[in-house]
């Protein structure tokens, strides 16, 4: 998820009344299937669109990595799956509370041990019924470590992890998860190693989406015509940087019926080119407007421009496996030599918003300035700790993607603020697609600082701390006390207990700063006058493609 400046409303905190019981609370988020609230269907300049099915339309996307759901995290990718695939749950667009999909009920007696029960009319495009064995199928499959899904982490909750995924490049003791028990074709339990009270959330990103049972004979195949149980189906297979095509699945019984009969993703490799491809009416829906050209988009699709408060932060990651970058105050030096509002400012067009903190404003919790100084523009203190640190040796490099033309820009910003500020001298670029970036980070084969952002999955602290700050992070970075914190915060029972117990391991992490916060997005999107009913919000990935109403 990704304008003028001033800081978004959070969404409301609302904490359970008396400590409620942990069955209780996920009881009553799931008591209902409540359609998620949305704006009335019109064309954005005054004329409705009749709320009626039929006709297709076009997004413009970037080239996805995978279609298979626990093999990407990729937001491009996100936004094809949501359409194809029914989590258990998702998230309500209005505050982030949890609402049932494909799941009826998911209870607890002790934040440990969920047992989650299953709409018993669940079925595959290909007609086969979705049970229980399908959802432990897939999480078992992106779970187990020699496997390489990119998702593999966010199983790490439950029970059996670490035999998948042991350490010291030792085989796997196993290859399911002993955590997952079938109890029948539609009830799955499912055993935590810790009580974690924020674990209904989590199962509304689309890793723990379910899969047919011949998804894993060939997952190669499977990957470029995934059968799903979503709204859509695919329409052919995957055309690789070209299109992928989706129509209404026919036999879908879940609460998400869509309204539309088609959607097209026309894959660009320039987000400045899509939006020129949108203002000529090439294109129907374009979720990530480029910052710098906000105010041509505000003045020609006017209604049709939205910008919305984001979850997603860029952030510039730090090699600490190279030991020139092993001091944190040279690595606080970094951060406090870069003029985050200037940048903001030159090349967003104020949109995007400097990062304060680790965690987004619009998401309960985050407190503002917890990174402190260390997150401001304050070049002689920057100089006097880059030289008690002992200064910088070598070359400098910077790695980001080519996907975007603002990220060439603002790292030559950077660029230069570093020469000026602390007098690196020797800094190059190395700019590339993103799906070579990813393997270099991944393998932590960088010798640089890297761009990158993170995307919320679900509306809480511990999504920004677990996912940035994991065991297998791309930053080699690892603390003992701060892993506790987060453990000790997912096991409290109450949300502000929580949150009390996020902070100090937020303070570490901002502390040693092994990666350094720049900037928040806000979400801008454009359409044309051919869609209606446009639902976009920071939880789900991007644009409900179900609700979208098509002029025909």
């Amino acid at each position: 998820m990704r304008t003028p400046a001033g800081r978004p409303a959070r969404p409301p905190h609302r904490p359970s009344p008396r400590r409620r019981p942990a069955a209780v609370l996920a009881a009553l988020a799931l008591l209902a299937l409540a359609a998620p609230g949305c704006s009335r269907p019109t064309d954005g300049d005054g004329g409705e669109i009749p709320a009626v099915p039929g006709g297709a339309y076009s997004i413009a996307l970037a080239e996805p990595d995978h279609l298979t759901p626990g093999r990407t995290t990729s937001s491009y990718a996100l936004q094809i799956i949501e359409g194809l695939f029914d989590t258990p749950v998702t998230l309500d667009p209005a505050d982030g509370h949890v609402l049932p999909l494909a799941a009826t009920s998911l209870d607890s007696a002790d934040q440990k041990v969920w047992t989650m029960r299953l709409r018993p009319d669940g079925v595959f495009h290909n007609g086969e019924r979705v049970t229980a064995r399908s959802f432990a199928d897939a999480w078992n499959a992106a779970a187990y470590g020699p496997n390489a899904w990119e998702s593999n982490y966010y199983f790490a909750q439950i029970e059996g992890y670490p035999e998948l995924n042991p350490e010291g490049g030792r085989p796997p003791a196993a290859e399911r998860l002993s955590g997952l028990k079938v109890l029948d074709d539609n009830t799955l339990q499912i055993t935590l190693g810790a009580p974690f009270s924020q674990f209904p959330m989590l199962l509304a990103f689309p890793a723990f989406a379910p899969l047919p049972s011949g998804a894993l004979g060939d997952p190669e195949r499977f990957d470029v015509h995934p059968v799903g149980n979503g709204p859509f189906e695919m329409d052919g297979d995957w055309q690789h940087n070209r299109l992928v095509s989706l129509r209404r699945a026919p036999g879908y019984t879940g609460a998400r019926p869509p309204m539309a009969d088609a959607v097209h993703f026309k894959i660009f490799t320039s987000k400045d080119t899509a939006f020129t491809e949108l203002r000529a009416g090439h294109v129907d829906f374009l979720t990530n407007v480029p910052a710098a050209r906000a105010f041509e988009a505000r003045r020609t699709f006017g209604k049709r421009y939205s910008v919305r408060p984001s979850g997603t932060m860029d952030y510039l990651g730090l090699p600490l496996w190279d030991r020139r970058y092993a001091s944190p105050d040279l690595r606080r030096a970094l951060s406090m030599a870069i003029d985050r509002y200037g940048i903001t400012r030159a090349i967003y067009n104020e949109v995007y918003l400097p990062a304060d903190s680790v965690v987004a404003a619009m998401i309960p919790g985050h407190r503002d300035g917890a990174c402190g100084e260390t997150c401001a523009y304050r070049p002689a203190e920057a100089k006097r700790l880059f030289d008690r640190a002992g200064g910088f040796s070598g070359p400098l490099e910077l790695y980001f993607a080519n996907s975007d033309p603002t990220y060439e820009q603002w790292m030559t910003a950077v660029a230069n603020q570093l020469k000026q500020n602390l007098g690196i001298r020797d800094i190059t670029f190395r700019k590339m697609p993103g799906a070579d970036l990813g393997p270099i980070l991944n393998g932590r084969k960088g010798s640089g600082p890297y761009r990158q952002n993170w995307v919320i999955d679900y509306p809480s602290m511990q999504n920004y701390l677990a996912g940035l700050y994991n065991r297998d992070n791309r930053m080699g970075w690892s603390n003992p006390a701060f892993d506790d914190l987060v453990a000790r915060g997912n096991a409290a029972p109450t949300p502000q207990q929580s949150i009390e117990l996020y902070h100090r391991a937020e303070d570490i992490a901002l502390g040693e700063l092994p990666l350094i916060p720049l900037w928040n997005w806000q979400d801008q999107s454009a359409w044309s006058t051919r869609v209606g009913n446009v639902l976009i919000d920071p939880y789900i990935t991007g644009l409900h493609l179900d609700k979208v109403t098509v002029r025909h």
